[in-house]
Parts: structure tokens; C-alpha cells; sequence
């Protein structure tokens, strides 16, 4: 695999989120702080800062870039969601009425880019859409039969449905049908009568663990999530048994779809994951990581914390690992191609690094696609 893109863009501070626009020119990340930073590629390469939104008064949570209105959303810890649209000087903030009493944890814009969904500690989705005859951004709630924080959420490719991840150990499938924005549907795996906030599919896990990350495969058919419990669960439909898939290793916090038979994921093992459904089973394929450094035995950081432990030494802080990125890998997204073939995907973590990955020359990408 050929080495990916690396652009240390916060040192020292963890980056939580990151979105790109449509073209790739310009990137917005929160640096675990209030604010919300825009770079923009600069002749050298290097991402340069432009724009600092500040308007949020806790931790910036989550973060989504529209392509085609051009227009970011992002929550936060204050409660808040604001729709920033460009006005061709400056980013100019539209306050969301999200009606929650706790945290908000993500977002993410509808395919259509006409309602985002914001994801809370108050166990609760909002739904937010344009008004047009009062000029705002309101939102509706799904609520039953959430237990515990919703931590991650993901749109159908049709714009009507909605997967949610949280703490109570599951996965859900709602419909978030806006009457005067959506044109009724139907679909075979997921339901007939659909309106807002019907409960088209409910999953768990063997292992139990938090739900971190969920997503839609780019038919709408499936749907995936990554749990604590290090594993990676697939499901078709409302009433399919889901296929596991566990890695051996640390919890995986992020994901996405990188075709109709592959997915990545990312988390604390600080490398990304390749799946891919090889004839009727889903697999670990690898890392895509093949690291800086000659590769160190598989036992050899537990037998280095054993002679630390019978020589009463410390550890070394300065000691790199044998990865691109140095911490937990908090967020992927798509970089480049369509979402049924994408060729490339970024990631940010824990370390403020920024990396672009080239799925393609992993020599992985074309595995049982």
C-alpha cells in the first residue's frame, strides 16, 4: 500500500470530528474545543486556516458539510444545532430548536439535504427540517423505544429512513417521513406503513456492547454497526438474524460503507479495518495500516510491560506506535469516488493528525467486490 496523505493539523489537541466540502477544497474539524475550524489546501499542500465559527458554547460534537447547498451543521454539548450557510464573506449561523435537555452527540444531513438528524444524551432524535412560512429550522423527535444516549445515526439512501446506534445496546431502524418533505414509500425490508417515527428494526449483539457507529450499505438493504464489544454486525433487513463479525481487538468507533460487500472501521486499535463479504460470509480482510516502522512481534508490548513491571521502570511516553496515526481513531469519512466504490477515505483522531487513505493501492480494495 502506498503511504497516505499525513497533515498534523492540531498538536497536542484531539480532533473530535471532520467534514469535507464537495470538492475537497476546504475542511472543517473541531479541535475538542467550542469552535469550528475551516482549512483550505494552500499551493503547498498544507491545509491553512480560514474561518474560526464560534458560536457554540460546550464542545463541538459533531460536525456534516452538504455538497450540493454548501451549507454545515453542527451540534455540540450546549444543546444546540446551527445550520451555517456562506453568504460569500463570512459563515452567517442559523439556530436549530432542537427541544433536548441533554448533550447532542452527532449529526449528519439527509442525502437529499433538506433535513439533518441530531443525535442526544436525552435519548431522544430531532429531526430538523426548513419551515418555509416562519423562515427557521424546527424539529420533530423520535423517542420509543430509546433507553440510553443515541450515539450515532445514519440516512437511507432514499432520505426517509434513519439507523440509530446508542448505549443501550442496540441498533434501531425509524422511519423520519416528514409530511410536505418526503413522498410516501415503501419498502419490502424495512416496512409498508411508515410514518414518522415507526420502529422498522431492532438489533442487538451477543456480546452486548455500546453501539458506536452505524451505517446503510448503498443499496439501503443492509444495515452495519461497529459495537464495544470489538466487534462489526451486518444486517438485511427487519427481520434478518445479524452476522457478527468480531476483530480481536480493541472497539471500533467509526465506520462507513465503502461498496455493497466492503466496509472500513476505526477506533482505538488506531488503524483502519477492512470487511468484506467474501462469497456468503462477511471476514476481516486486514489492517490498512502497514505502519512506519518494521512490524514488532505480536506479544512484544506485553512482554515489554512485563520486564517494566518485574524492573519497577516506567513507561516511556515518547515510544511511538507502529501505526500512521498515534491514537484513537475517532471519525471516517468518504474522500473520494461514489458510495458504491469509494477509492479513498480520511480519517482523524485522538493524535490531531488528518490522514487520507488509498483504498486502491491497499491491494485489499478489489477482495470479493
Amino acid at each position: 500500500m502506498s503511504s497516505p496523505e499525513v497533515y498534523q493539523l492540531a498538536i497536542g489537541t484531539p480532533i473530535t470530528c471532520h467534514a469535507f466540502n464537495k470538492d475537497r477544497t476546504q475542511l472543517a474539524v473541531s479541535p475538542n474545543s467550542n469552535d469550528v475550524e475551516i482549512y483550505q489546501k494552500g499551493r503547498t499542500g498544507q491545509w491553512e486556516l480560514l474561518h474560526t465559527l464560534a458560536k457554540h458554547d460546550r464542545m463541538v460534537t459533531g460536525i456534516d458539510w452538504a455538497p450540493n447547498t454548501n451549507r454545515l451543521v453542527t451540534c455540540s454539548q450546549d444543546r444546540n444545532a446551527y445550520v451555517w450557510d456562506w453568504d460569500g464573506k463570512k459563515w452567517e449561523p442559523n439556530l436549530c430548536l432542537l427541544r433536548i435537555n441533554r448533550a447532542a452527540t452527532f449529526v449528519q444531513w439527509s442525502p437529499k439535504e433538506d433535513k439533518f438528524a441530531v443525535a442526544s444524551g436525552a435519548r431522544l432524535i430531532s429531526v430538523c427540517y426548513f419551515e418555509q412560512e416562519n423562515n427557521w429550522w424546527v424539529s420533530k423527535h423520535i423517542k420509543k423505544p430509546i433507553r440510553s444516549t443515541i450515539t450515532s445515526i445514519a440516512w437511507h439512501p432514499d432520505n426517509m429512513l434513519l439507523a440509530a446506534g446508542s448505549t443501550d445496546m442496540k441498533a434501531r431502524v425509524f422511519s423520519a417521513y416528514i409530511k410536505g418533505v418526503d413522498s410516501p414509500r415503501t419498502y419490502p425490508l424495512w416496512g409498508e406503513k411508515l410514518p414518522f417515527n415507526t420502529l422498522c428494526g431492532e438489533f442487538g449483539s451477543e456480546g452486548g456492547g455500546w453501539v458506536h457507529s452505524v451505517g446503510f450499505s448503498p443499496s439501503g438493504d443492509s444495515v452495519a454497526w461497529v459495537s464495544h464489544d470489538s466487534t462489526l454486525s451486518i444486517a438485511h433487513g427487519r427481520d434478518s438474524v445479524p452476522v457478527e463479525v468480531p476483530t480481536g481487538g480493541l472497539p471500533l468507533v467509526s465506520m462507513i460503507w465503502t461498496s455493497e460487500t466492503s466496509i472500513v472501521a476505526v477506533g482505538h486499535d488506531c488503524t483502519p479495518f477492512l470487511f468484506a463479504l467474501r462469497g456468503q460470509q462477511w471476514e476481516v480482510i486486514g489492517k490498512l495500516d502497514q505502519g512506519q516502522k518494521k512490524a514488532a512481534a505480536s506479544s512484544s508490548a506485553f512482554k515489554m510491560f512485563q520486564q517494566m513491571d518485574s524492573r519497577a521502570q516506567q513507561q516511556n511516553n515518547e515510544v511511538e506506535l507502529n501505526t500512521t496515526h498515534q491514537n484513537t481513531i475517532t471519525c471516517v469519512r468518504a474522500y473520494a469516488g461514489s458510495p458504491d466504490h469509494v477509492t479513498k477515505f480520511s480519517t482523524s483522531g485522538v493524535d490531531g493528525k488528518l490522514v487520507i487513505w488509498d483504498l486502491l493501492s491497499s491491494g485489499m480494495a478489489g477482495l470479493s467486490i
